[in-house]
């Protein structure tokens, strides 16, 4: 369903050392917004939700609600420390438009 580079992997660890409250996971999930029409909102969780679909990699749980699963199918999510655009990147197949940002698409 979603891969995690091994860059991203390594994001998502870390931000898991540091959260302020235990977390096991990492929740992506799609809402209405942002220049293209859908974004990505991002955000560490504890414990998956009913409905949740529940990913494994690199021992990172990547958790997404079941509105949000047919957007992010197949899609590739990378991490970069690149001055101009630091933070995650995604490679959505199911995207027919994608925002300058790269956080948003359509």
């Amino acid at each position: 369903m979603i891969t995690l580079t091994d860059s991203a992997i390594a994001a998502v660890k870390f931000a898991l050392s540091k959260a302020p409250e235990p977390a096991t996971g990492l929740r992506i999930k799609v809402q209405a917004g942002g220049c293209s029409g859908f974004k990505y909102h991002l955000g560490l969780e504890s414990e998956p939700r009913n409905g949740d679909a529940v990913i494994e990699a690199g021992g990172v749980k990547v958790f997404v609600d079941s509105d949000s699963q047919p957007h992010v199918g197949g899609m590739t999510v990378d991490f970069t420390t690149d001055v101009n655009s630091p933070g995650f990147i995604f490679d959505n197949p199911n995207a027919s438009e994608n925002c300058a940002c790269g956080k948003s698409f359509s």
